[in-house]
């Protein structure tokens, strides 16, 4: 079984070709970061042109590669959602063109359901699984049953990790993209330096909140001296947003640990997936509980971790070996929770 892949759901423009042995075949990802950077963050119709103008010579580029023509094909898959609609429209689009004109499935994989099976293409992890996905647009611990089939056990009532990461990254003056930026500057941080909450820390349930925590690290810079921040200001701001963010996410993440496994007897394995799962502090802080809860970690490379098409095309593999094939009336959706059943959450927006 072979799938083509195709991802547009924000500012990366990706293609894969992988096959049911868990082989990438060949992939290609342009990144949109020179782009948006001027703009301190993305832009919709900047991202969506940048997908139009690029995508067709990265799916060639694949195809060539991987030495695949599309008569080998079993099914094209694309992000359906949830994402930056322009963008998400360019890659649905594309996909049904490819599926119409070779007479081939159609499969619209939910972004969400990519990261979550992303894990079963480099690691055979049984279902069921609870799964971390941690990204600038989400924030969720979510029970993967089976393929389609997902149990919310908490979501961010505010900001996602990663949009928090962001944000504080544009108030040091770190740049874009805010993630790796805080990280490395964190490195030659102190973090006791300056006294910053821990949201949500010691509640019950499996809820996030990180806008309190970003506010707090303004309040933090601004009673400073003034001026503009020193190295070191900058470095042990850093150091104690990312403390401050970790100590958050362990509390959460073992209310939910210990969910599963009242629900889920036969469960053993935590997963983190998304962009900010590739932040090595967080990984090493989830490392520790799942010593210390006696569970399994595991966490994909950090390429599947950021959106990538390869995750897309796996995806649409464990679809299609299911017959969960789609028509070519699919709506592109911006918004597509992967547990529509779960009970709505205040404030949570998009991000429920």
């Amino acid at each position: 079984m072979i799938v083509l892949g195709i991802e547009t759901s924000c500012d990366e423009t990706a293609a894969a070709v992988v096959d049911g042995e868990r082989r990438v075949l060949a992939e290609r990802l342009h990144s949109q970061v020179d782009d948006h950077r001027p703009f301190g963050g993305i832009v919709p119709e900047v991202a969506a042109r940048a997908h139009l103008e690029i995508l067709d010579g990265l799916v060639a580029d694949v195809m060539a590669e991987s030495g695949t023509g599309f008569a080998d094909l079993d099914g094209v898959a694309a992000t359906g959602g949830p994402g930056l609609i322009g963008g998400v429209i360019v890659g649905v689009m594309t996909a049904k063109a490819i599926a119409a004109v070779h007479d081939l499935p159609f499969l619209a994989v939910n972004h969400l359901e990519g990261h979550a099976l992303s894990p079963r293409l480099v690691d055979d992890v049984p279902f069921p699984y609870l799964l971390l996905l941690v990204s600038g647009g989400h924030c969720q611990l979510l029970v993967v049953e089976g393929v389609g089939s997902y149990t919310r056990l908490g979501t961010t009532i505010d900001d996602a990790l990663g949009e928090a990461f962001d944000k504080t990254a544009k108030m040091l003056g770190l740049g874009y993209p805010g993630g790796p930026a805080v990280e490395r500057a964190a490195a030659d941080g102190d973090p006791a330096r300056f006294v910053l909450p821990r949201p949500m820390k010691g509640r019950p349930g499996c809820h996030f909140s990180f806008s309190g925590l970003k506010t707090a690290v303004r309040h933090a810079a601004e009673a400073l001296p003034p001026g503009p921040l020193s190295e070191r200001d900058v470095a042990d701001l850093s150091a104690a947003f990312q403390m401050a963010a970790g100590d958050a996410l362990v509390d959460r993440t073992v209310n939910a640990v210990r969910e599963f496994g009242d629900r889920y007897p036969t469960g053993d394995t935590l997963v983190v997936a998304g962009g900010v799962a590739a932040n090595a502090y967080l990984r090493s802080r989830l490392a520790d509980i799942a010593t210390s809860e006696g569970v399994r970690l595991v966490a994909p490379p950090q390429k599947l971790c950021t959106d990538n098409a390869a995750m897309i095309a796996w995806a649409g593999i464990e679809r299609l070996r299911l017959g969960l094939v789609d028509t070519l009336d699919f709506a592109p959706r911006p918004r597509w929770p992967l547990d529509p059943d779960a009970a709505p959450v205040a404030f949570a927006g998009v991000k429920a």
